[in-house]
This record gives C-alpha cells, sequence and structure tokens, in this order.
C-alpha cells in the first residue's frame, strides 16, 4: 500500500504507474486540467497500452470542459464511457492499472486539487478491493445494472457509506482524527458527539456548523484549502475517500472510499494530521 500526500507528492506517483502499465489503464474522471497527465495517457496508448475514461456527465463547472477532455481522448486513441445522469454528480476518482493495481483519490485532476491543497491519495494492490473496483466501474458504464456492494475495504456512496462511516466511527475507544471540510450530516455529528461524551478525543480539520460547536469536537481551520476527506481512529484504522459527512455526499451521489488497515499507513496519516494541526 502507498499513501499520496499532496501537495508534496504532486502527479508524479500517477504519471509512473501509468508509464508502467504493460496493458490497461482506467481512468474515472470528474475533473481534469493536467497536460502532464494527459500526455502519460497518450504515451501510454502509443506503446499499445489500452486506455479507457470514464468520465462523469457533469461536474460542478458544467460539462463543456469534459466533452471536450473526451474528445482529446478519443483522438489518441482511448474508449470513452459517461457515467449516467441517476445521481447528483458522480464525484468518485479511481485510476486502475493492469486490472491489479488501484488508485482512490481524495482530490481530482487539477492543479488545484494537486499544487494547491491538501489531499490524500491511496494505492492498493489487494484483489478483493481491486475486483469491487472494476465491478463498480463496469456496472457505471451498464446503465441497466444496479450495484450492490460486496463486503469489502471499499467504501462507495450512496449505497453503503454511511453505515460503514457510522460503523467506524462507533468504534473509536480513544481518538478520532478528522479532516473534512464539508462535516454538516446532523446524524454523523450526532455519532461524534456520542464518542466525544463516552471520552474519546475527537479533533477536526475543516469546518463544522455553529449550531454543533462546544459540544466536545475540537475544531481547527486547516492553514491551506482542503480537499480530502479523511479519518484516523485509534492509530489502527484510517478512512480515505472521496465523501464528506454530509448527506448529499453520503446518500446521493457516486463517491469511493477506502478503510485502510496498513498500520504504517496509518502512522503517516497520524503523524500527517498531528503536523497540520499544530500549524493551524
Amino acid at each position: 500500500m502507498m499513501l499520496i500526500v499532496q501537495p508534496e507528492d504532486g502527479l508524479k506517483p500517477l504519471i509512473e504507474a501509468i508509464a508502467k502499465a504493460k496493458r490497461s489503464v482506467v481512468i474515472v474522471i470528474f475533473r481534469f486540467d493536467l497536460p502532464a497527465l494527459e500526455k502519460a495517457l497518450g504515451a501510454a496508448i502509443e506503446r499499445g497500452v489500452s486506455v479507457h475514461a470514464l468520465v462523469a456527465h457533469i461536474s460542478s463547472q458544467g460539462d463543456k470542459k469534459l466533452r471536450k477532455l473526451e474528445s482529446r481522448l478519443l483522438k489518441k486513441g482511448a474508449t470513452v464511457a459517461r457515467t449516467d445522469d441517476d445521481m447528483v454528480r458522480y464525484h468518485g476518482k479511481l485510476l486502475l492499472i493492469d486490472g491489479k493495481t488501484l488508485f482512490v483519490l481524495g482530490f481530482n485532476y487539477t492543479r488545484l486539487d494537486i499544487s494547491r491543497s491538501r489531499s490524500l491519495g491511496v494505492m492498493t494492490r489487494k484483489p478483493s478491493v481491486v475486483r469491487e473496483a472494476r465491478r463498480l466501474i463496469e456496472t457505471d458504464e451498464d446503465r441497466s445494472k444496479t450495484f450492490k456492494p460486496r463486503k469489502t475495504d471499499l467504501v462507495i456512496s450512496p449505497e453503503d457509506a454511511r453505515p460503514r462511516l457510522v460503523r467506524f466511527i462507533r468504534k473509536a475507544r480513544r481518538e478520532l482524527m478528522i479532516y473534512d471540510s464539508g462535516l454538516s450530516d446532523d446524524a454523523m455529528i450526532a455519532e461524534l458527539i456520542k464518542r466525544a461524551q463516552a471520552g474519546v478525543r475527537i479533533r477536526i480539520l475543516g469546518k463544522l456548523e455553529r449550531k454543533w460547536r462546544g459540544k466536545g469536537l475540537k475544531l481547527k481551520q486547516l492553514d491551506r484549502r482542503l480537499h480530502v476527506r479523511a479519518m484516523v481512529r485509534d492509530g489502527r484504522r484510517a478512512f480515505i475517500g472521496s465523501q464528506s459527512l454530509r448527506r448529499l455526499e453520503l446518500d446521493k451521489r457516486r463517491e469511493v472510499g477506502l478503510i485502510i488497515r496498513d498500520r504504517q499507513t496509518v502512522r503517516r496519516i497520524e503523524r500527517l494530521f498531528e503536523s497540520d494541526w499544530r500549524k493551524s
């Protein structure tokens, strides 16, 4: 497992992964404005790698840029599919290399997210997670099918993110560290307050509605733009994903995250949070 920290790591981990692809690259896109990454995809096609893009039907910036991106990718020789419009937004960010290496990202493929924001991503080769991601992408491309999650470490909105993240929070016994710029779901915040009342230390880097302040949740504003949703529980488990603890992202949009069990990766996220907390 590998952790990607932005802005420190930049595009290098993604470009290197694409450069090493031997058979296939599948990329799920919500926003995209990185010529270097587009060039890497084109180079993969030129050396005979199959490149396939699943592109959101729309982003908060509209659809013109996405449709132009589709056109450019098609001209390079990629195959392109578009997500359905049955969800409010398709916000997941995934990269799959050779059907074996999966990147689950909290950041978009944009200069703002990668160069000027605190964000995280994770690479895994865990077979059950990779298979589930492949199945999710294939189902979302086939609009006649409904996706039914299987029991893996992948956390998928709107199907199972809410109950999975409730369980994640409820299992905290000592401490929860949270990166979240959109924490506003009343039920999830109530779960956090219950853990605080049970003696769990809860620290949040991000934003919290004023009505919830002073209820045992410690809050700081990060000293830079925040574009990740992540939690660390008791130094043993972590979560990184595209979904905030916000009703829309839990219940109405396609979001993808990952439960992290690798202790070394969890400790790295924990150290990063401590550093950001001190600086904020």
